[in-house]
């Protein structure tokens, strides 16, 4: 395959060069019809803007696969394929994307996300995430009663806490890891088990089970400390993408409410 690749290219390189300089300007003649220079242009800076880096295997590839589709195309047009209603559609359809995805592009190269609205939204993110967080973990179970037992085994011995969790635990994400629920600001828990959590000094067990939507739990905090948002730097790329979207749809949305628009009764 690459052999035949290699030397399907060399042959259009010969070509090329003994054509004309205006002839020269194409990639490749097909049956007599010319590949825009142009179109292979087009293509590579495709895989420039994608951070592909454009190595003589990908600009053979290029090569061939134009080529291809020009061979393709032409046996296609013999048919008369161009010529069904179902196939305009479908050009309309695709023009009508191309042309939708240039104007977005248009409108967000016009109005590029600036630092300072990068900033402001990461000072409203760490202002919505700051406050205690909780290392905490817990057993659920089915039943008060259940729960009960297990609190009264647990006051005996509180070394078994994660033993036991992994056992009898109905929590499938925390109960493989002894009940281990990592570090979390209490509110977002469910109500009861978040206010609960609040009550607690680091080592300490829930007096009484907590009941929740979910059943019984045994609580445990291990520990507390004070949020730790992530840095600007390391969030700074999501933030952008984020504030770049929602422009986006308000763009849409704004120009939509503008539009005069009459519907009909479909048939």
């Amino acid at each position: 395959m690459k052999k035949h690749l290699l030397s399907a290219l060399l042959a259009t390189t010969f070509v090329a060069a003994t054509l004309p300089a205006s002839a020269a300007e194409n990639l490749a003649v097909v049956n007599g019809q010319p590949i825009p220079q142009a179109r292979y242009d087009f293509f590579i800076d495709q895989f420039k803007q994608a951070g592909r880096e454009t190595t003589p295997e990908l600009q053979q590839h290029v090569q061939e696969e134009l080529i291809r589709r020009a061979v393709f195309e032409q046996e296609a047009l013999k048919h008369k394929l161009d010529q069904s209603e179902a196939f305009k559609e479908e050009m309309a359809l695709a023009h009508q994307t191309f042309l939708i995805r240039a104007l977005f592009q248009k409108h967000q190269q016009e109005n590029p996300i600036t630092e300072a609205a990068i900033k402001a939204e990461y000072d409203k993110f760490v202002a919505a995430n700051q406050g205690t967080e909780y290392n905490a973990a817990h057993i659920l179970v089915e039943s008060e009663d259940e729960a009960k037992a297990i609190l009264a085994q647990l006051k005996k011995d509180p070394s078994k806490f994660a033993e036991i969790a992994k056992e009898k635990s109905q929590d499938p994400g925390s109960g493989s890891r002894g009940g281990d629920l990592g570090w979390s600001r209490a509110d977002v828990y469910v109500p009861e088990f978040g206010q609960a959590l609040t009550k607690l000094k680091k080592g300490e067990l829930t007096a009484e089970p907590v009941k929740t939507q979910f059943g019984w739990h045994i609580l445990k905090l291990n520990d507390t400390r004070e949020a730790q948002p992530p840095a600007l730097d390391a969030v700074r790329d999501q933030i952008e993408e984020a504030l770049a979207q929602q422009q986006l749809v308000e763009y849409q949305e704004q120009l939509f409410k503008q539009a005069k628009i009459e519907r009909t009764a479909q048939q």
